[in-house]
């Protein structure tokens, strides 16, 4: 390995995950806890991006928001599989 072997980039982003949001999509934003970098954003996005439906993903450590766009309001429970897949734990819905 090298000695810069870090997935992330040098201000810590590993996947900006911005999207646009299309019409008919609905966004959600979720509550998890344990991110501390962008490893940790690139792999909750990546466990989220599989769920069937979804368009987008952005994960910010620092304040532990996900947002999620899909075709349509997904299931809290496939969010909640997704993101302990990931390591983390899924709070709930952010107010």
């Amino acid at each position: 390995m090298t000695e810069n072997s870090s997935c992330c980039a040098p201000e810590g982003s590993c996947h900006s995950g911005a999207t646009d949001v299309q019409a008919g999509e609905v966004t959600t934003t979720y509550q998890v806890t344990g991110m501390t970098c962008g490893h940790c954003e690139g792999a909750v996005s990546s466990e989220i991006s599989e769920i069937p439906g979804v368009s987008g993903v952005q994960a910010v450590a620092a304040t532990g928001l996900v947002t999620v766009t899909s075709k349509a309001p997904l299931d809290e429970e496939a969010v909640r599989a997704a993101v302990d897949e990931a390591g983390y734990e899924l709070v709930g819905r952010a107010a």
